[in-house]
C-alpha cells in the first residue's frame, strides 16, 4: 500500500507545559479531577471520551471509546449493555484500563484497575437522566451482534416506541447498566519538547491502600 503522506515525518513538539511531583496532588482522583476541569474548561470536543480496554479469559484484547459518567473516590463509572462485547470481556475477566487523550492540551491519563458493576440503584438513576431516544435505543439495540440491515434497527426502535408511547418512566433494561473501574495505577502524561515527556504514575502496592507518586521515563 502506498501513500503520498509520509507517515513518518508526521511529529509534533510538545511545550505547552510541564508536570512535576511536587506540582501534583497526592491522590490521583483528585488529580484527575483537575485535569478534566480544565480540560472541560478549555471547550475540548468530547473532554470525557475515553478508551476502554478489555480482554477475553484467554487475553485476547479489543478496545472501543465510551463515556465517562462519574468519578467518585472510588474510581470511574460508564454504562453500557452487559450483553455486549466488552460486558462479557468484563463478566469473565476484570482486568480493564482506561485511556483519556486531550491534544489540544497534550495530555494523556492512562488507567488500570479492576471493574465492577454498579449498583441497581445507580444504574436505575442514570438511565432516568438520560434523553428518552436514548432509553429507547437501549431496549432496541442487541449491541455487538449482528443484525441485518439498518432497516432491522430502525423496526425494532419503533416497536419500543409504541411499547412505551404514554409511559413517564421507561424501566431500565435488565441486560443495561453502569461499571465501576477501581483504579491501581493512573498515570498522568504531559507532552514536553524533544519527546522528554512528563510522565508522573501513582501505583498501590499489594498490601497498601496508600499511592506511591513517581516518574517514568518518555
Amino acid at each position: 500500500m502506498s501513500t503520498s503522506l509520509n507517515l513518518a515525518d508526521i511529529r509534533k513538539n510538545y511545550a505547552r507545559q510541564e508536570l512535576h511531583e511536587s506540582l501534583v496532588s497526592p491522590d490521583p482522583l483528585q488529580q484527575f479531577n483537575t485535569w478534566l476541569q480544565e480540560a472541560i474548561q478549555a471547550n475540548l470536543p468530547e473532554p470525557t471520551a475515553m478508551v476502554l480496554a478489555t480482554a477475553d479469559p484467554e487475553g485476547v484484547p479489543s478496545a472501543r471509546v465510551v463515556l465517562l459518567k462519574g468519578v467518585t473516590d472510588q474510581g470511574f463509572m460508564f454504562f453500557t449493555n452487559y450483553l455486549s462485547h466488552k460486558g462479557q470481556d468484563m463478566a469473565r475477566n476484570p482486568a480493564v484500563a482506561l485511556t483519556f487523550f486531550w491534544p489540544e492540551l497534550e495530555r494523556q491519563i492512562r488507567v488500570e484497575g479492576l471493574v465492577t458493576k454498579a449498583s441497581s440503584l445507580e444504574s436505575d438513576q442514570y438511565f432516568g437522566s438520560r434523553p428518552l431516544g436514548s432509553q429507547i435505543g437501549a431496549w432496541a439495540s442487541p449491541q455487538s451482534k449482528p443484525v441485518t440491515n439498518r432497516e432491522q434497527l430502525e423496526a425494532a426502535n419503533q416497536e419500543y416506541e409504541r411499547k412505551f408511547a404514554g409511559l413517564a418512566n421507561i424501566p431500565r433494561p435488565e441486560h443495561w447498566g453502569g461499571y465501576l473501574v477501581q483504579p491501581d495505577l493512573i498515570e498522568f502524561w504531559q507532552g514536553r519538547p524533544n519527546r522528554l515527556h512528563d510522565r508522573i504514575v501513582y501505583s498501590k502496592n499489594d498490601n497498601s491502600a496508600d499511592w506511591q507518586i513517581g516518574r517514568l521515563a518518555p
